[in-house]
């Protein structure tokens, strides 16, 4: 889930392609493509209250499959876990779905969902889902998940749809479709869901503007369905080269979503750049300590400038986010400075200090 230096010269142009980027979009993704107006949208914002929260997945879950699927699916850690995130005052999750559950078992993933959102209620917690996904492994399948490998960094998680898919979209695309409209069918009146995020870092993994025909699909399907949560897809790579992809995903998007990695400074160039679209922010990833990326020192940037406060990571667990992405430790069973999350399984914190200050903030102290 890296994001690169922020090249902030690389905004002009992304402004430029936004400007042209209505007069790019196939002409029937145009009819469809009805995103909230700027009104609509803060007004859907207004009645919330300051939120923040982690991406999560559950300790016992190496990746979406294993989180999600019957077998494997464990509520009952689950809503532990989401104790603890209530305890911090922490009122909504990001998390990660899975088309290899669904194409598998529709209706139990959906059931499984249903069970999620009951679990969150109960916690007072209002998650956001996230669709697809281009980070990590480039193939995945269904059934029993491999072991994590030893101080690497998400060793388990895998792109949906796999990579080998991707090419025979006459194959693909109406499996993507059958997904996306029975998920927002199913669930696009259900006020226990915050929004949408229809495409983790779309261009990851070297895919780059591949990624954008994809995604201009998921979103004329999402529109069709027209759910009324709002749907993001959030800009996290500054480099010229995805100037056409981050036009888009801000174009169609209701509300604004983005990540970063880097410290306070830069964090806050980012949050001056994005408010000049005029719509809700949500930060859906930050806090990687090694970056001085900080509880401490974003999380109030973030609730001083009304953004939604998304970090990864909570619940130290299989996918070894302890661990940086680029430093392989596999000899360590956990690093002297933790990559990402809060707690250990014991729910001891690695910081009590950020405990303290994440309290602070939510109004839990």
């Amino acid at each position: 889930m890296k994001l690169r230096n922020v090249c902030y010269a690389a905004m002009g142009a992304l402004a430029l392609c936004l400007g042209a980027c209505q007069q790019s979009v196939e002409p029937q993704q145009a009819a469809i493509a009805e995103r909230w107006s700027e009104d609509q949208a803060n007004a859907w914002y207004a009645k919330l209250p300051w939120l923040a929260g982690v991406d999560y997945i559950n300790a016992g879950s190496i990746n979406q499959i294993e989180m999600w699927s019957k077998e494997t699916y464990n509520a009952e850690e689950i809503d532990k876990e989401l104790g603890w995130a209530e305890e911090l005052g922490f009122n909504t999750l990001r998390v990660y779905l899975s088309s290899v559950v669904y194409e598998n078992d529709p209706e139990g993933l959906k059931e499984r969902m249903d069970n999620f959102l009951t679990i969150c209620q109960k916690h007072q917690i209002k998650p956001l889902f996230t669709i697809f996904d281009d980070c990590w492994n480039a193939e995945s399948a269904y059934g029993k998940q491999p072991d994590p490998k030893p101080g690497i960094h998400n060793s388990g998680w895998v792109q949906d749809p796999a990579v080998s898919l991707r090419q025979d979209t006459v194959t693909l695309y109406p499996k993507m479709e059958k997904y996306v409209k029975d998920l927002l069918t199913t669930f696009g009146q259900d006020e226990r869901i915050l929004l949408w995020d229809l495409w983790n870092e779309p261009g990851n993994n070297n895919h780059g503007v591949s990624t954008l025909p994809h995604l201009k699909k998921v979103f004329g399907w999402a529109r069709e369905v027209n759910p009324s949560q709002p749907l993001t897809c959030g800009v996290w790579n500054w480099s010229d080269s995805f100037a056409p992809l981050n036009a888009y995903q801000i174009e169609q998007s209701d509300v604004v979503s983005y990540h970063n990695y880097n410290d306070r400074a830069d964090h806050e160039q980012t949050i001056k750049y994005f408010k000049m679209f005029n719509r809700p922010l949500v930060c859906t990833e930050y806090m990687a300590r090694r970056n001085n990326s900080l509880f401490s020192t974003i999380m109030p940037l973030l609730k001083e400038n009304k953004v939604v406060a998304i970090n990864w990571g909570f619940v130290a667990g299989k996918s070894n986010t302890i661990f940086a992405w680029d430093e392989p430790k596999p000899n360590e069973k956990e690093p002297k400075l933790w990559f990402h999350d809060i707690y250990r399984q014991d729910k001891t914190p690695f910081d009590p200090a950020e405990v303290a200050t994440i309290k602070s903030l939510t109004g839990k102290e």
